[in-house]
């Protein structure tokens, strides 16, 4: 699991910076309903951000960046992936995820993240559209590169790059020449799971490709280290988070 059920962002609330958030439900292009929770920024900066979670799917940490998010400036979105299996209402930490993640495929989890997008399009506006997730989400993210929705960059948290996968997506590195946007992707150096050949990997295709980045790798970090539980890793989620409003404001990860 990426997270604790009592993990939140590492992000400190901004009082007062925060116009609205709420439950919703999305309907992708396939009719499929699926549930999703948006933030409205008090004093909007222009951008908006898609945010996709790990598998655990909708959890309150994904809810909360969301708001941390909209305190920012930044209208924001976040996603669940288990609409076609589960429904659309809310769970509980008891929701045995294990189950549905295989069941989620890579042509339903396009549909909805293009359904997301054009959501806070219509509904916010943002001259800008980033994505950005974490674990199994940080992948997707990787890969809404290439999905044509005109993002203007993704932010992809200790996302694999590089393997196979239980529901079909491909690895990133493997079609970083499809990428149309920088992508600025950030790894922790005591991950167990992603190893510095996956991230070295996923940086040459990058590279490769001609595609903007920035590769940033937290030392003695590890999987799932931006989370304010994560106290001896306080510094490495501040910075992070400086490199994704810093990417988010400029353009330029």
């Amino acid at each position: 699991m990426c997270f604790d059920h009592d993990s939140r962002p590492p992000i400190a609330p901004i009082a007062g910076g925060s116009l609205d958030a709420r439950e919703i439900a999305v309907e992708a292009a396939d009719g499929s309903l699926f549930a999703a929770y948006v933030a409205r920024a008090a004093e909007p900066t222009g951008a908006g951000i898609v945010i996709l979670p790990d598998v655990r799917g909708l959890h309150a940490y994904y809810r909360e960046l969301a708001e941390r998010f909209a305190e920012h400036g930044v209208d924001a979105i976040a996603i669940d992936y288990f609409g076609r299996t589960a429904g659309i209402g809310d769970r509980g930490p008891g929701f045995e995820w294990q189950a549905h993640v295989p069941q989620t495929t890579y042509g339903g989890l396009r549909a909805d993240v293009a359904a997301a997008a054009e959501h806070l399009r219509a509904t916010a506006g943002p001259e800008r559209l980033f994505a950005t997730g974490f674990c199994m989400g940080g992948r997707l993210t990787f890969l809404t590169a290439g999905f044509g929705l005109d993002l203007a960059g993704v932010i992809g948290f200790y996302g694999w790059p590089t393997g196979p996968s239980s529901n079909g997506t491909p690895a990133p590195a493997e079609v970083a020449g499809s990428f149309a946007c920088p992508v600025l992707a950030i790894f922790g150096g005591a991950d167990e799971g992603i190893g510095p050949e996956a991230v070295a990997t996923f940086e040459t295709a990058l590279a490769a490709a001609g595609v903007p980045h920035r590769v940033t790798t937290y030392a003695d970090a590890p999987h799932s280290f931006f989370d304010r539980k994560a106290a001896d890793f306080a510094d490495a989620s501040a910075r992070a988070w400086d490199e994704v409003t810093g990417f988010i404001r400029t353009g330029t990860p």
